[in-house]
């Protein structure tokens, strides 16, 4: 319980911490919008972080070097625990947004903070609104603006992944730009697995080759979620071999 306590107790601070830094950012971004973006993202990578060595979890991270540094992309993965955020968001070498439910404009600072990371706010049972969303991530990504969404929409409460969908990767297929699959192992067993304690895991974050959409058959561009989550599901089943 220490370990949730210490967790929680990081995150409100940093979010009335953030009210002044989010002025000051705002007053960089008068001047270096750049230098503003970089400054919200690794001070945002550091406090994850912070929360993830608190858990006492052993990370190993996988493929890392399959990630373009020179380019947006469109990361794509399996979808266990809240913490798959912190673990991902962590290591983003550049500028990335996040897909998130349309619930998460209720609540108060953290709404602000990701506005300022360039998140975006699925409302899935508007289609239109949803069509929006994916217009933006579009943008965004010809902006130099990476992109991370994981198209089961929920978390899987097993394990076992639920079937992708398929309008998330039209960020992709307008774009172009590469798929980032990523491979989540054991991140539930973090917290979600026994609430409300926290205990350390040890969790594996494989990120496979790049995906590049014009490079495919047909079929496979046709339906990039279910290609993107067959090559996620070979890493899972590799990483359980391996366990």
């Amino acid at each position: 319980m220490i370990r949730l306590i210490l967790i929680a107790t990081i995150l409100i601070l940093y979010l009335i911490i953030g009210i002044p830094v989010l002025l000051i950012e705002w007053v960089i971004g008068k001047f270096n919008p750049r230098t503003r973006d970089i400054s919200s993202l690794r001070m945002v990578q550091a406090a994850f972080k912070l929360m993830l060595w608190i858990t006492g979890s052993d990370i190993t991270y996988i493929g890392h070097e399959n990630v373009p540094k020179d380019q947006a992309v469109l990361y794509v993965g399996n979808h266990c625990s809240y913490f798959d955020i912190l673990l991902t968001y962590s290591m983003c070498p550049d500028l990335t947004g996040y897909v998130a439910k349309a619930e998460m404009l209720k609540v108060p600072l953290l709404r602000d903070w990701m506005k300022r990371l360039y998140c975006l706010f699925l409302d899935r049972s508007n289609v239109k609104e949803g069509l929006k969303t994916i217009l933006t991530g579009i943008e965004y990504i010809k902006k130099g603006i990476s992109i991370c969404i994981f198209p089961e929409g929920t978390r899987s409460k097993d394990g076992n992944m639920i079937p992708f969908k398929e309008g998330s990767m039209k960020i992709a297929s307008k774009t172009g730009c590469p798929i980032i699959p990523i491979a989540i192992t054991n991140s539930a067993q973090i917290w979600e697995a026994h609430l409300p304690y926290i205990r350390p895991a040890h969790v594996i974050v494989e990120y496979g080759a790049p995906i590049y959409p014009k490079e495919l058959s047909k079929e496979d561009q046709k339906f990039l979620g279910s290609y993107a989550q067959h090559k996620i599901q070979e890493m899972l089943d590799q990483h359980k071999q391996e366990d």
